[in-house]
């Protein structure tokens, strides 16, 4: 097995531990890894990348927002770049959600080109998920 499928195994195996408990909002309650997956996917598939830490980061772009896991621990593990990554699509949930949204968009412009990747695929993945199912309770 190549060194990039093992790093790529080993992050998705991280988060699937992470998120283990987690569902979508979605009506069949989808196991939340699903999205992350998804996220990977859309940028190998459709986006044609193949940058390690990208895909990476995208496996663990929800791991510090949604679950008890830290940048540091992120960074021990996986490394500084994709610890980066994750940091910068990594909203503070302790904020009221129209600020995290404006944030978002000021941000935006300052983030590094894998962030932006990781970012897109992820709005990608939720539209299209919006577009398929109505979540639960809307």
């Amino acid at each position: 097995m190549s060194s990039d499928s093992i790093l790529l195994l080993e992050a998705a195996n991280f988060a699937a531990g992470k998120h283990r408990n987690q569902r979508r909002k979605d009506q069949e309650e989808t196991p939340y890894i699903n999205h992350p997956i998804g996220v990977a996917r859309i940028l190998t598939h459709e986006g044609g990348i193949t940058d390690i830490a990208v895909l990476q980061a995208a496996l663990l772009h929800d791991t510090v927002e949604d679950t008890d896991t830290t940048i540091d621990e992120l960074e021990s593990i996986f490394g500084p770049t994709v610890a980066r990554i994750v940091e910068e699509v990594t909203d503070d949930k302790s904020l009221p959600k129209q600020e995290r949204k404006r944030l978002q968009v000021e941000h935006a412009p300052h983030c590094s080109h894998q962030a932006k990747l990781v970012k897109l695929a992820d709005k990608l993945y939720n539209l299209r998920d919006l577009n398929r199912c109505t979540p639960k309770g809307q």
